[in-house]
């Protein structure tokens, strides 16, 4: 952490926000209106994990507009796509102002526009993004997060709340504590808050999981979100390809000890949200606690193949953080190849040298059986420690 930088302690899990920093003992929100000060009349980047969800969405539109109120002027950016049913819907009928970002592309935005970066629902381990930034020299402003700590961060500000269920909950937190007041004549206004009710309930499983704080949060957003609307964005119906995903990671389960782990083999790039879907479809299942779900996906534009997978668990004693980076490691940069929060979380891990789809269907297939056997060995090891090597004999 830098000298001049504020890092907001995190509390203990009260659900209360934090009070505390490195400096002047500033409160997270009065942390925050300090930098949008200081970078009054900016420009800046604001980015999210690659594959967005709907906190990561909620959580960066209303950062935009709390930055608008400062006068700095914000894009929202990810480089992976939107695949989930729900996630598309929100977007189209919300008018959420995030926009995609392909690498590979030539007409990519021109960064010597921003004047400094922005993290909101990752920790730059998630975006592919933060490493283009970074290299253009952008300064890291600022770090809002609800998972477990990634790495060393060198931001201005660093909001990093593990004990928080979601980060569209410490986006309502700045919102009850003056950074923005929502207009309920306001209609962006308005589906902002829907698009930060729906982020809450994704996160907490439907408020299942949620602490004090997401249910103060919830009732705040209430009295503005719009119900028929994110009524609407949750009967968006699931596309033919995700239901035969969630049927193949049914037909190639396997349980052990209460945990359901399943391959499903390749996928297209813009199927990728499936995985997340069907993990939660298997652990519907009687007597499992965990389910495990993971896929090759095939990321043509990018000409690149990543290992995608998403835990999910209702076992408590079970930090899926804890879970995953104790199972997948670190990459040689020292990130972890993935991470989690309560109750879930996800991994992926590149193909590398090994990446294309080839017309030799032998090929594929091999290479998918290595890296499944891969995958479900380190997963196997923890879930049974003396039984948990496959033998390849």
């Amino acid at each position: 952490m830098q000298d001049s930088a504020i890092e907001v302690t995190p509390a203990a899990p009260s659900d209360q926000p934090p009070t505390a920093n490195k400096q002047n003992s500033l409160s997270p929100v009065e942390a925050v209106r300090q930098m949008l000060t200081n970078h009054a009349r900016e420009r800046q980047l604001v980015l999210i994990q690659d594959f967005p969800d709907p906190d990561a969405l909620s959580s960066a539109w209303t950062y935009q507009l709390i930055a608008r109120t400062h006068n700095i002027d914000c894009d929202i950016y990810y480089s992976g796509t939107l695949s989930h049913q729900e996630n598309i819907a929100l977007v189209k009928l919300t008018g959420l102002p995030a926009r995609r970002w392909p690498l590979q592309k030539a007409d990519h935005p021109d960064l010597s526009q921003y004047q400094g970066y922005v993290l909101i629902d990752t920790q730059g381990t998630t975006s592919q993004l933060s490493a283009r930034a970074q290299k253009a020299g952008l300064p890291l402003l600022l770090v809002i997060d609800h998972h477990a700590p990634q790495g060393k961060l060198e931001a201005e500000v660093v909001d990093l709340r593990p004990h928080i269920r979601a980060t569209a909950t410490i986006l309502t937190q700045y919102l009850q504590e003056g950074l923005l007041t929502l207009d309920h004549n306001n209609n962006k206004h308005i589906k902002c808050a829907t698009a930060l009710m729906h982020g809450l309930r994704a996160d907490t499983n439907q408020l299942m999981n949620a602490a004090e704080a997401d249910f103060l949060a919830a009732a705040y957003l209430s009295q503005v979100y719009d119900s028929q609307l994110l009524s609407a964005v949750l009967q968006a119906s699931r596309s033919k390809r995700v239901m035969d995903i969630i049927e193949r990671s049914l037909r190639n389960r396997k349980l052990q000890n209460n945990v359901s782990i399943a391959g499903v083999g390749y996928l297209r790039y813009d199927d990728r949200d499936a995985i997340p879907q069907a993990a939660d479809f298997l652990i519907t299942e009687e007597n499992v606690h965990t389910a495990v779900v993971y896929g090759i996906v095939h990321d043509e534009d990018e000409e690149r193949e990543v290992v995608i997978g998403s835990l999910r668990t209702s076992k408590i004693t079970l930090d899926p953080d804890e879970f995953i980076k104790e199972a997948f490691g670190q990459d040689n940069q020292g990130r972890f190849f993935g991470g989690g929060r309560s109750m879930a979380g996800g991994f992926e891990i590149p193909v590398g040298f090994l990446s294309g789809f080839y017309e030799n269907s032998e090929f594929n297939r091999l290479k998918w059986e290595v890296f499944d056997i891969q995958v479900k060995q380190k997963l196997l090891r923890l879930v049974n420690p003396e039984d948990g090597v496959i033998n390849t004999d």
